[in-house]
C-alpha cells in the first residue's frame, strides 16, 4: 500500500494505524529503493505480508512504479489523505512546523495549494481519498481499520455510506453525493430536534414520506445495477454521500435505510455521520 496525501493531512497517523494493524510501515522511503524492498517482501520466508510505503516528497515518482508493481501481479492501493486549507492551516499554526514546499511558494497558504495541484495525478489515481478535516485520531483509525481489516469479507468492493451536513462543507473523499434536502426538515418540528437520524421518531418522520421511499428504492436499484461495473473496473472502495443542511436528521435515516437495503442484498456496507454531533 503506499499512503500518500497533503502534508499535515495526516499521513503519520495513518501509518502507526496500519502498524497497530499488522502491516509492515516505511516512511519516506526513496523511489529508487521501492523494487529492493518490495522483492526482499515478496522472497519466500519473508515475515512481510502486508508492506506499507508512506510517501514524502517522491508522490509522483511513485505511480509509474505502482503500474510496474501491478503488472508484475502485485496488489497495490493508494490511500490519499486529504483536508481541506483552512484545516491545513490551522493543524500548521498550531504545530509552528514548516511547509514542505513553503521555500517554493509566498506564503503557507501558496504552499499548500501548490501542493495540491502537484497531487492531483495521484488523487485522481488513489483507490481510497480520505478526508481528515473533521476527523480525530480515533475516527481515522475507524475508517482505516474498515476499509483494511476486513478478514473473512471476501466481497471485493469495500463500500461506505456517510451523512453530512452542506452547511459544513462537501466530504473530499466522496465518490457519489447526493442531496436530500428535498425531504421535509425534523429541524422544524420541535419535539425533532434535539434527536438525530437514528431516532425512531425522526427516521419515520422522514422515511414514511413517499418520495423518500420512491427515491431509495430508485437509489438502490440503481447503486445494486452499478456496484458490478465498479468491480469489474477494478475499484476497491466506493463511498456513497447523503447530505441534508446539518447532516444530523435526514441524510442520517437515509444512509442508515440505504445501508440496511444493501446489507438485505448481501452487500457489505459500513456506515458514518460526519456532522451529527454537531
Amino acid at each position: 500500500m503506499l499512503i500518500t496525501g497533503l502534508s499535515g493531512a495526516g499521513r503519520s497517523a495513518a501509518a502507526a494505524v496500519l502498524e497497530d494493524l499488522g502491516w509492515y510501515v516505511i516512511d519516506n522511503l526513496p523511489t529508487s529503493l521501492v523494487d529492493t524492498i518490495v522483492e526482499l517482501a515478496s522472497k519466500p520466508g519473508s515475515a512481510i505480508e502486508r508492506l506499507a510505503l508512506v510517501s514524502g516528497r517522491q508522490h509522483v515518482d511513485l505511480l509509474p512504479k505502482v503500474a510496474a508493481l501491478r503488472a508484475d501481479g502485485h496488489r497495490v492501493r493508494i490511500v490519499f489523505l486529504d483536508a481541506t486549507t483552512a484545516e491545513l492551516v490551522k493543524r500548521y499554526d498550531s504545530s509552528r512546523r514548516k511547509h514542505p514546499l513553503d521555500a517554493e511558494a509566498q506564503g503557507l497558504v501558496e504552499a499548500i495549494e501548490l501542493e495540491r495541484s502537484l497531487l492531483d495525478p495521484v488523487r485522481d489515481a488513489a483507490d481510497l481519498v480520505i478526508d481528515t478535516t473533521d476527523l480525530n485520531i480515533h475516527q481515522l483509525r475507524a475508517k482505516l481499520i474498515a476499509a483494511f481489516d476486513q478478514a473473512g469479507n471476501d466481497q471485493r468492493l469495500q463500500i461506505a455510506i456517510e451523512s453530512f451536513g452542506y452547511k459544513y462543507g462537501l466530504p473530499l473523499d466522496a465518490d457519489i453525493i447526493m442531496d436530500v434536502r428535498f425531504l421535509p426538515n425534523p429541524h422544524w418540528e420541535e419535539e425533532l430536534r434535539p434527536l438525530t437520524g437514528h431516532d425512531p421518531a425522526v427516521r419515520d418522520f422522514v422515511l414514511e414520506r413517499s418520495h423518500a421511499s420512491h427515491f431509495l428504492d430508485q437509489f438502490e436499484a440503481m447503486m445494486v445495477s452499478l456496484i458490478p461495473a465498479y468491480e469489474a473496473e477494478g475499484k476497491s472502495y466506493l463511498t456513497i454521500a447523503m447530505g441534508c443542511t446539518g447532516g444530523r436528521h435526514r441524510s442520517v435515516a437515509v444512509a442508515e435505510d440505504l445501508a440496511a437495503r444493501l446489507r438485505r442484498r448481501g452487500i457489505a456496507v459500513t456506515t458514518g455521520h460526519r456532522d451529527i454531533g454537531r
